[in-house]
């Protein structure tokens, strides 16, 4: 599942298609596109501009213009599991996002789940191969915390230690803190050295500031090598791997209904 450096980074993307007429609209999937039927959502966005792409957490989305320059409809949008933003400029270029990722098999048309189409001859598709990504106008967003990126260290102690919930789960909460998912999660709390088991109300302030800290660190570093997957411990998270800060055993179990790996001696 995407979690905020790979939404961000799609957002990157998703700045490329901004202030572009759109001419054209194909929502016919109506799965991804639910509630709206087929032709809903072409006919809120026809002839106007996307205008600014905004993120909060794992959540995107776009303020819009319509035909009159008068403020449309918000569209968001949701990457699911593997989607991918895809903007390309009048000559059918890609823009924005670095080199594309190679496929193993060959594309499908049916894997562009919904795409619009610029008067200049360029194009916005979400590529989504699952078919798990999600387009809506209005998207409620009433239900997230603070993006993880922008909470201040306060509000941060604040909500992390509100609960006895394992630290970990109160991570993964968007509702306490949005963007978290389950790799970074990991990460962050092998940086502060914290068991993620740990109750989240018996942590103390100065164990509070160093999460705050390296979660602060790990989205910096994910957001500017290309992913939570190049997360110092990431890589490590397997049977028979070992803390590459110490080289104790790293250790398996669930945490807050997730797969969790921690080392067996810095994160007692």
């Amino acid at each position: 599942m995407p979690e905020l450096p790979e939404v961000e980074t799609a957002r990157k993307v998703l700045e490329e298609a901004l202030d572009r007429e759109i001419r054209s609209v194909d929502d016919n999937d109506e799965w991804v596109c639910r509630p709206h039927p087929p032709g809903e959502i072409a006919k809120a966005l026809v002839g106007g501009r996307l205008t600014a792409a905004h993120r909060r957490g794992k959540t995107m989305w776009c303020e819009t213009v319509d035909r009159d320059g008068e403020e449309g409809p918000t569209l968001g949008v949701h990457l699911g599991m593997d989607g991918r933003v895809i903007v390309t400029n009048s000559d059918g270029e890609r823009v924005g996002g670095g080199p594309e990722r190679p496929d193993r098999q060959p594309r499908k048309p049916e894997w562009d789940r919904f795409t619009v189409n610029f008067a200049d001859g360029g194009r916005f598709r979400l590529f989504d191969k699952r078919r798990l990504g999600r387009i809506r106008l209005e998207p409620d967003l009433s239900g997230l915390g603070p993006d993880a990126e922008e909470i201040t260290a306060a509000d941060f102690r604040t909500r992390i230690a509100r609960s006895r919930s394992a630290v970990k789960a109160r991570l993964l909460d968007q509702s306490v803190i949005a963007g978290v998912g389950n790799l970074l999660a990991d990460e962050t709390l092998w940086r502060a050295r914290i068991n993620p088991a740990a109750p989240a109300d018996e942590l103390g302030r100065t164990e509070l500031d160093r999460l705050y800290r390296n979660l602060e660190k790990s989205l910096k570093s994910a957001i500017a090598n290309g992913g939570v997957h190049t997360g110092e411990v990431i890589e490590h998270r397997h049977p028979g791997g070992h803390c590459p800060r110490c080289g104790a055993e790293m250790r398996h179990g669930t945490v807050g209904g997730r797969s969790t790996w921690w080392c067996s001696k810095e994160q007692q």
